[in-house]
């Protein structure tokens, strides 16, 4: 799949499931629903900041949102893990 064909898939999508979906990301609905404008304004951020060129990378910026989101929630002061996080790799 070329540059132009996975930016007009993600064009494509009228929701953010469809594109956790297709990116094949486990994914809690009440935390979509919570949390549906912080996650589509960072994985926008995230594509705007390095184009993907092929499905991997736009799977991964996908995932750094959801996971960058989900360890926003956590307390700073202390250093608990990632919890419900079902894409991070940080655990």
């Amino acid at each position: 799949m070329s540059q132009t064909d996975i930016q007009q898939k993600i064009a494509s999508f009228t929701s953010i499931e469809q594109a956790l979906e297709y990116f094949e990301i486990d994914f809690d609905s009440r935390f979509i629903n919570e949390y549906r404008t912080q996650l589509v304004k960072r994985f926008n951020g995230y594509l705007l900041i390095s184009k993907p060129d092929d499905w991997f990378s736009a799977r991964r910026a996908l995932k750094n949102a959801y996971c960058k989101v989900q360890r926003s929630r956590l307390d700073p002061h202390t250093r608990s893990a990632c919890r419900g996080c079902t894409s991070c790799q940080r655990r």
